[in-house]
C-alpha cells in the first residue's frame, strides 16, 4: 500500500479574518486568498508550509447556500464567538480507495470536492465530525497538479512536526499504522484531542495550537 503523508493542517474559525489574525499573531505573516467550496458552503485562506504542505484557515461562507448535509471539520458547531484554533489535519494518499479499505477506524465516505479549477477526493464522516475523537486526519487524493502548496508564496515557513494529544493514543497510533502513514507526527497522552504544530519561521520555531 502506498504511504500517506501530511498534506495540510486546518484552523477552523468563525470568520476568515479571525483565523488570519491568529496566524499573524503566532507566525508573523498573513495567509493568502484561497477560494470557495460550493459543496460544503465554506471558503478558506492558505499559507505555504513546504512544497507539498500548507496551512488552511477554513470557515463557513455567509454568502453560500448551506449544504443539506453537515459541513466538514465540525464547522456547524462553530459559533461567532468561538476562538479560531488548529482543529484537524489531512493526510495525502495516491490511492484513497485502497487506503480507506485498510483503515482501522471509520473515516467517512470518499467524496469529490473542488475549489475553482482544483479537484480532489476526500473522506468526510456523515455527521461532519473529525475521526477518532478528533485526532485522526481526513484522507485526501489530489486530482490536479501541481500540489496546491506550489502555487502559494514562499514566506519562509516550514512545518517541523505535529504533536497530537489524545485520550486514546494507542488507538490513534494503530490507525496511522493502518494507513501506512509516514511523517513527523508525535502522539501523546492527553485528556482531549489537541493538535500542536511546530513551525519554523524566520524568527524561530513557533507553536500553533488550540
Amino acid at each position: 500500500m502506498n504511504p500517506c503523508f501530511i498534506d495540510h493542517i486546518a484552523i477552523t474559525a468563525p470568520t476568515l479574518e479571525a483565523g488570519a489574525e491568529l496566524i499573524n499573531a503566532t507566525l508573523g505573516v498573513w495567509p493568502e486568498q484561497g477560494g470557495e467550496h460550493p459543496a460544503m458552503g465554506t471558503f478558506n485562506l492558505l499559507l505555504r508550509l513546504g512544497e507539498s504542505i500548507y496551512l488552511e484557515v477554513i470557515a463557513c461562507d455567509p454568502d453560500a447556500a448551506k449544504p443539506e448535509r453537515p459541513r466538514w471539520f465540525a464547522l456547524d458547531d462553530m459559533k461567532i464567538d468561538t476562538p479560531p484554533k488548529l482543529t484537524t489535519w489531512v493526510a495525502r494518499t495516491e490511492d484513497i480507495h485502497s487506503t480507506i479499505k485498510n483503515c482501522s477506524e471509520p473515516v467517512g465516505e470518499i467524496e469529490p470536492m473542488s475549489r475553482g479549477k482544483i479537484n480532489w477526493l476526500i473522506t468526510i464522516p456523515e455527521n461532519g465530525s473529525i475521526p477518532v475523537n478528533g485526532g485522526a486526519p481526513a484522507l485526501i487524493q489530489w486530482q490536479t497538479e501541481p500540489h496546491p502548496a506550489m502555487k502559494l508564496r514562499d514566506q519562509g515557513l516550514t512545518l517541523i512536526k505535529l504533536q497530537i494529544f489524545h485520550s486514546e493514543p494507542e488507538k490513534l497510533s494503530i490507525f496511522l499504522k493502518s494507513i501506512n502513514f509516514e511523517g513527523p507526527v508525535e502522539i501523546l497522552q492527553g485528556n482531549e484531542s489537541i493538535i500542536v504544530a511546530h513551525i519554523k519561521t524566520p524568527q524561530g520555531i513557533r507553536k500553533l495550537h488550540a
